[in-house]
C-alpha cells in the first residue's frame, strides 16, 4: 500500500506540468495559483483549466512563502573561483539579512542544470534569481528568464535582457589602466592570461590590455597572450607557457587573481623573484590577493558591493511586480579601483635578464 502511494506521489502533476498544459510560463502559473491580480482573465482561465484537467494540487508551503512579506530569491553559481564566489555570497547573504529576504544558494554543475534548477525554484516559490557569472553570460539562460518572466539580475555581466536588470563594472577600462600602469613602470613585452572565454568580462579585459599596448605603439604579438580559465591550475599552465618563449615577458597581467597567484607560484619556481624580476598584476582583488606572497597588485572589482547591489535591484523588481507595478530594469555600473601593492616593479636590468635568459636556456637543455 505505502509502495503504492509512495508511486502515486512521485507520478503527481506539477506546476511545470500545467504550465506546459496551459503553455505559459511556471511564474505564471504561480501568480494564478497564489490569487495574483497582475494576470490576464484568459491566461487565468487556461491556467485553472489546466489545473482542473491534470488534478494539480497546489503546494501550500510554497504558496504560504510566496504570499509572506519575505522575499525569497535564489542565485545560481558555477563559478571556478572560490575566491570570487566567497566574496559574492558574503555580500548578497549580507544584504539579504538586512532586508527580510531569504537568500536560496544552488550549485550548478552545467548550463542545462542551471536552466533545470532555475525552473525548480520559480515552481517552488521563489520569486526573482541572481545569477553572477559564467550563467549570466550565457543566452540560454537570459532567454530561459526572459521568456518565463521572471525578474532577474545578472551579475559582472553586459549580456542582459529587457526585463534582466544588471551591476558590473567597466571591465574594458579597467584592463586598459591596468596595462598602462604596468607601461608606465616601463615595460615592454607585457603578457596576459585570458580568462574563460564563455565570459564577456574575458574578451574585454583582453581588448582592455590590447588597446592600451597600440596607444603606447607597443607590440601586440599573440605569443604574449596565454589562454587561462580563470582557474590557478590553468594559470600555471599559461604562465609556463609564457616563461617557455625565447624572449619571455618582464611582466604578466592575469585576468583574475587566481591565475595571477598561480603564476607568482611559477616563478617562484623557477628562480624568479617577484617583482625584481618579474611584474605580475591581477583582477578582482579578492582575498587571494593579500594572502599571497608578494601581495598583488591587481585591480578592485567591489564583488561585495556588486552582490549587495544586486540583491536590492532583484528585491526592487520583486516589489513592484506584488504591487502591480513595472519597473524597467535598471543597470548599474559600479566603480574599479587599481590597488598597487608589492607585485609591480620596473623591468629589470640588462644584466638580470641576460642571466634569466641564461637560466631559462640550461633549463631547456636539462
Amino acid at each position: 500500500m505505502k509502495q503504492r502511494q509512495s508511486r502515486r506521489q512521485r507520478n503527481a502533476p506539477t506546476i511545470s506540468d500545467v504550465a506546459r498544459e496551459a503553455g505559459v510560463s511556471p511564474m505564471t502559473v504561480s501568480r494564478v495559483i497564489n490569487g495574483e491580480k497582475n494576470v490576464r482573465e484568459k491566461t487565468r482561465d487556461e491556467v485553472n483549466r489546466a489545473i482542473e484537467a491534470l488534478g494539480y494540487t497546489p503546494n501550500r508551503a510554497a504558496r504560504s512563502l510566496a504570499s509572506a512579506d519575505q522575499i525569497i530569491i535564489g542565485l545560481l553559481y558555477s563559478n571556478p573561483s572560490a575566491a570570487y564566489l566567497s566574496e559574492l555570497l558574503v555580500g548578497g547573504l549580507e544584504q539579504a539579512s538586512r532586508h527580510n529576504i531569504q537568500l536560496l544558494v544552488e550549485k550548478c554543475d552545467s548550463e542545462r542544470d542551471a536552466e533545470a534548477v532555475a525552473m525548480r525554484l520559480v515552481a517552488g516559490g521563489v520569486e526573482g534569481i541572481l545569477i553572477p557569472p559564467p550563467l549570466s553570460d550565457q543566452p540560454r539562460m537570459l532567454n530561459l528568464l526572459h521568456s518565463s518572466d521572471t525578474p532577474a539580475v545578472a551579475i559582472a555581466s553586459e549580456c542582459v535582457r529587457e526585463n534582466i536588470a544588471s551591476v558590473s563594472i567597466d571591465d574594458y577600462r579597467a584592463a586598459c589602466e591596468m596595462t598602462r600602469h604596468i607601461i608606465a613602470l616601463g615595460h615592454e613585452r607585457i603578457g596576459f592570461i585570458t580568462g574563460d572565454d564563455n565570459q564577456v568580462a574575458s574578451g574585454r579585459r583582453l581588448a582592455g590590455y590590447r588597446d592600451a599596448l597600440a596607444e603606447a605603439g607597443l607590440s601586440r604579438g599573440e605569443e604574449l597572450i596565454a589562454e587561462g580559465l580563470f582557474t590557478y591550475r590553468s594559470g600555471l599552465e599559461a604562465a609556463q607557457k609564457l616563461f617557455e618563449l625565447d624572449s619571455p615577458p618582464t611582466a604578466i597581467f592575469a585576468s583574475n587573481d587566481d591565475m595571477a597567484a598561480a603564476t607568482v607560484a611559477v616563478a617562484h619556481r623557477r628562480g624568479l623573484d617577484v617583482p625584481t624580476d618579474l611584474t605580475v598584476c591581477g583582477f578582482d582583488d579578492t582575498a587571494l590577493a593579500t594572502t599571497i606572497w608578494p601581495e598583488l597588485t591587481t585591480i578592485h572589482q567591489p564583488i561585495i558591493e556588486m552582490a549587495r547591489a544586486a540583491v536590492d535591484l532583484l528585491a526592487e523588481k520583486v516589489r513592484a511586480r506584488r504591487d502591480e507595478e513595472e519597473l524597467e530594469s535598471r543597470h548599474q555600473l559600479l566603480d574599479f579601483t587599481l590597488v598597487r601593492r608589492q607585485s609591480d616593479a620596473p623591468p629589470p636590468d640588462e644584466k638580470r635578464r641576460a642571466e634569466q635568459r641564461n637560466r631559462s636556456v640550461a633549463e631547456k637543455l636539462g
